[in-house]
């Protein structure tokens, strides 16, 4: 089948200025909501829980400019697709996911590309520069110290902070019910908690979040991304543990954050990448949220080194 034939049109972002939505079919079967935007090398970014790709709406345009700029939903998050959950766990491991990445950039014509991904889009990252190294030339990863590392160094402050990461992976439906109840509170909450910055996410957007996050279907989903983190993404890191990043990595962090306040954070890669840099940024979780400009700041020279 021509390429061609996978990518259907949808509309106009109506939140990205000068983006396109489309739905692109991957060769697995799953079809991924696509927003796309400028001219140049090609450059993903992907977001994280409980976000969808509306997140980088600050910071795509500019990007755009020098970039083909390709800004996926997870599978399971916005309106990309969300198959059912498995007994394993297998359908939303980062392995997958990160098979997701690769087969839509095959469909779009991309050989290789360079990445930014935040929160649950840099660990779909992280297992995506493994296992296609060939591919990603250059990695960014916002707010995360590796999966492993987080649950091996658990303590107080971070279970208390970070309660989701316990809540999230119990056995369905306990969380999905509970979180459906009220999706509106456990969403708002999740947000104001993690974002350190006051008015970061306009109310249209935190109205885009919570249509799509209201969809059983994706709180399935959602909890079957943690679910699968705390157990066949660890064992899979766990097989594979000879394996490190080679391509350029940048590490990007909140310093008012979970992660910024309890890990070193550059530490905690360098036995996973061969090449890290990276610098704290004065904001919480998101910082494409919270402060774009100084988001751009740090990520443009990395991209265009």
């Amino acid at each position: 089948m021509d390429k061609s034939e996978n990518i259907v049109v949808v509309d106009n972002s109506p939140f990205i200025a000068g983006f396109v939505l489309q739905d692109v079919t991957l060769p697995n079967g799953i079809v991924l909501r696509v927003a796309v935007g400028g001219k140049g090398a090609p450059l993903v970014l992907l977001h994280g829980h409980p976000q969808n790709h509306v997140t980088w709406r600050k910071i795509a345009p500019t990007l755009a400019k020098n970039f083909t700029v390709i800004l996926p939903d997870l599978r399971g998050y916005g309106d990309s697709d969300k198959p059912a959950g498995d007994e394993i766990h297998r359908n939303y491991s980062k392995k997958v996911m990160a098979q997701d990445i690769a087969l839509l950039m095959d469909v779009l014509g991309f050989e290789k590309f360079a990445f930014v991904g935040h929160d649950r889009g840099g660990r779909v990252g992280h297992r995506l520069a493994l296992d296609y190294p060939e591919r990603v030339n250059r990695c960014v990863f916002i707010d995360i110290a590796p999966t492993a590392t987080m649950y091996a160094m658990t303590e107080k402050t971070f279970a208390t902070q970070y309660f989701w990461w316990f809540f999230l992976i119990q056995p369905a439906p306990l969380p999905e019910t509970m979180i459906g109840f009220d999706p509106k509170l456990f969403l708002y909450k999740h947000l104001d908690g993690q974002l350190k910055t006051p008015g970061a996410t306009e109310p249209a957007i935190r109205a885009e979040y919570l249509r799509c996050y209201s969809n059983p279907a994706m709180l399935h989903a959602v909890c079957e991304d943690y679910r699968a983190a705390a157990t066949i993404d660890l064992e899979d890191d766990a097989n594979d543990s000879e394996l490190r990043i080679s391509c350029p990595l940048q590490l990007l962090w909140g310093e008012k954050g979970t992660v910024g306040q309890l890990y070193d954070v550059i530490h905690t890669w360098q036995d996973k990448a061969d090449n890290v840099q990276g610098m704290a940024l004065p904001c919480g979780h998101s910082p494409h949220e919270e402060i774009p400009d100084k988001m751009l700041d740090a990520l443009l020279p990395f991209l265009n080194a």
